[in-house]
């Protein structure tokens, strides 16, 4: 059988809780991890709480293609270093395992004057997992994020919602976006390791169900 080389991760905007869907399905999943681009270094990089949050060891984890400072979308994040986000310079970390790559903020955040992530997406070629909030403005948001994804005629592998449970919601994302909500993350006090250990899927799922 032929599994996936991995899975990409995007939100239907920041703060929707991206770095915790993607330590959850790293556990899930048995995966290694990449944030193709990190943005902001003061404090807790994404990738050291999902590494704070999965326990797995450093080699896991594989180095970001571009760090910027300042906690800014990635285009000028880097302009104000000076610098430019080429998209010939990513490409997936060699690994044993199948890869999450985190990406930054929503499908249509600039990474240059020209690309978008959604590009780094299409060039990558992996399934897309959305990250969505449970909350209120959530199907619009979802299905816009879906309508982008299936412009490009990129795989959607399923949606992972976060926040209190809202099973209305979940109902109408998967019915008017013609995808299956593949976990809910519940706010979790405290969220460590433990606690998101306790998280199971909606449906039983496995490597499989990622195939391309």
């Amino acid at each position: 059988m032929r599994l996936p080389r991995g899975i990409f991760v995007t939100g239907t905007g920041t703060e929707v809780g991206k770095t915790v869907a993607s330590a959850w399905l790293m556990r899930r999943l048995d995966a290694d991890y990449w944030k193709p681009v990190q943005s902001g270094l003061e404090g807790e990089t994404d990738t050291e709480v999902v590494q704070r949050l999965t326990g797995f060891p450093p080699d896991r984890f594989h180095a970001s293609t571009y760090e910027t400072k300042a906690p800014l979308s990635p285009h000028e994040s880097a302009r104000r270093e000076g610098r430019l986000i080429e998209l010939k310079a990513f490409t997936l970390p060699s690994a044993v395992r199948p890869v999450v790559a985190e990406g930054a903020g929503g499908v249509l955040v600039p990474l240059n004057e020209h690309v978008l992530m959604i590009d780094l997406m299409a060039q990558l070629g992996l399934p897309v997992v959305i990250v969505a909030l449970s909350g209120l403005g959530t199907i619009n948001h979802t299905l816009l994020t879906l309508e982008a994804l299936r412009a490009r005629a990129l795989e959607v592998a399923g949606v992972v919602m976060n926040g209190p449970l809202n099973q209305a919601n979940r109902r109408a994302i998967e019915d008017y976006g013609r995808v299956r909500v593949i976990a809910e993350i519940p706010r979790l006090d405290p969220l460590n390791d433990e606690t998101l250990a306790t998280v199971a899927p909606t449906s039983p799922f496995g490597l499989e169900d990622f195939m391309q």
